[in-house]
């Protein structure tokens, strides 16, 4: 019973409908719409076979002297007016293919209704298209690009050719257009990005989290707060013996040691161990000191983003750090850099060595040479009156000598706000461990 209904409702939709004999203009018609079909698919192919194309195939046009694989280059070498091309030429084709069927059949088919015959035309064409000029094309095109370009070189130079005007245009047009929206995208600026992570839950601080705040600070931090301080440097003398030197590396493996004459402010080279390695053999006799690299000198006050360029333009790891007075203060490497983003990086010649033991979630011994930064980032925070009684320091041991104004005794307190340190181990002239116990807040 269905199907009676649903044939006596197509019935009725083509009541009234008669059929015309075409005539020699419907057949010319019909005839250039399936020479457009034809066209259209062919330009369908070729977009899909452009974007196919293997690296060797590409390399394979290139190489070839023929003249169809010269257009096919010449192509690929401006794809923005390649791709203009097609998509212009591919609409207007696909518009003269429905302007063409709805004249043919306007004049084969007296329907009883406009809208009908807006309908059916619309079916067909959009039928037609999308089967011959789209589907089937691209999949003959992705299994044979080189091939199938090569066939349609000829076609694309005429439509490159007849399409030059509209696509100088549609090129011009689109550079505009991205120019105008370029100009009004911004990013988050450094504030921006601070003022978010600030808005986040402190005690769901994630390693994307930290190392986003790494680069917040990154253009902010010098290298004086950065570097490994002098007192903390391993170096060796320029008159050691060769045996001196090896058991300096061996006893510290590192990979780049500063060498100096007189004392630690006459810096006067790097020696790199990998420079060592074919002289192992050698007596002890050997005079080492003629692979001495020249040394990296870099103020204080650098910024250590700027310190970085200059690593990588001058192909260096290491530089020597300088006060206002040409004095050593220190040496950065890249990876303390590095470190200051991403944190700790611990390789094979890393000791366990740790800066700060966590006792529970009050309660901390930290190594008094650990630098404010990575202080605050054991904490969790950056207090502000600790932060302004800091001054010029960058080690806790600083801060407290800046706190405290003298030299502290062994188990004395300090406390600044919640803040309570107590000096656990000191030597002579320099504060070694301290405990810290945050107070609960009344």
């Amino acid at each position: 019973m269905d199907s009676d209904y649903h044939l006596g409702l197509l019935a009725s939709v083509f009541t009234g409908s008669t059929v015309i004999t075409p005539s020699a203009d419907v057949i010319v018609a019909l005839i250039f719409a399936a020479l457009l079909v034809i066209v259209s698919a062919f330009i369908s192919a070729s977009e899909s076979a452009f974007m196919a194309l293997s690296p060797d195939e590409i390399k394979a046009i290139r190489a070839c002297n023929s003249r169809k694989d010269a257009r096919l280059a010449a192509m690929l070498d401006d794809a923005e007016s390649l791709q203009a091309t097609i998509m212009l030429s591919n609409n207007f084709v696909n518009v003269m293919v429905v302007l063409l069927c709805n004249y043919a059949f306007g004049r084969m088919f007296d329907f009883s209704s406009p809208v009908l015959q807006f309908v059916l035309v619309a079916a067909l064409v959009f039928f037609l298209l999308l089967l011959f000029a789209e589907v089937l094309p691209k999949i003959y095109s992705v299994s044979n690009p080189l091939g199938l370009l090569r066939m349609a070189s000829p076609m694309m130079t005429v439509l490159d050719k007849a399409f030059s005007p509209l696509v100088w245009v549609y090129v011009k047009a689109t550079s505009s257009f991205d120019r105008a929206f370029a100009a009004r995208k911004h990013g988050f600026s450094v504030d921006e990005l601070s003022h978010a992570l600030e808005l986040t839950d402190k005690r769901e601080i994630s390693e994307e989290n930290n190392i986003l705040k790494g680069i917040v600070k990154f253009g902010e931090e010098s290298v004086r707060e950065v570097m490994t301080p002098r007192l903390d440097m391993v170096d060796i003398g320029i008159d050691a013996t060769y045996d001196e030197l090896l058991k300096c590396v061996v006893d510290n493996v590192y990979s780049r040691i500063p060498v100096y004459e007189g004392t630690r402010d006459n810096i006067r080279g790097i020696i790199y161990i990998k420079d060592l390695l074919p002289y192992l053999d050698r007596e002890g006799t050997f005079e080492w000191q003629a692979l001495v690299r020249p040394p990296f000198f870099v103020p204080e006050t650098k910024k250590i983003d700027d310190l970085l360029t200059e690593f990588r333009n001058n192909k260096v790891h290491i530089a020597i750090v300088v006060d206002e007075f040409g004095g050593t203060s220190g040496l950065i490497t890249m990876e303390d850099i590095i470190e200051e983003i991403v944190g700790d990086i611990q390789d094979e010649y890393d000791d366990d060595e740790k800066l700060y033991v966590k006792l529970n979630d009050t309660t901390y011994i930290f190594e008094a040479k650990i630098l404010l930064t990575d202080f605050y980032k054991v904490i969790g925070s950056e207090p502000a009156d600790v932060e302004e009684l800091a001054g010029d320091s960058d080690t806790l041991a600083g801060l407290l000598l800046e706190i405290k104004g003298e030299f502290p005794a062994l188990h004395e307190h300090i406390t600044v706000g919640i803040y309570d340190f107590e000096i656990l181990n000191v030597d002579r002239r320099r504060i070694l461990k301290v405990k810290l116990t945050i107070n609960e807040k009344a």
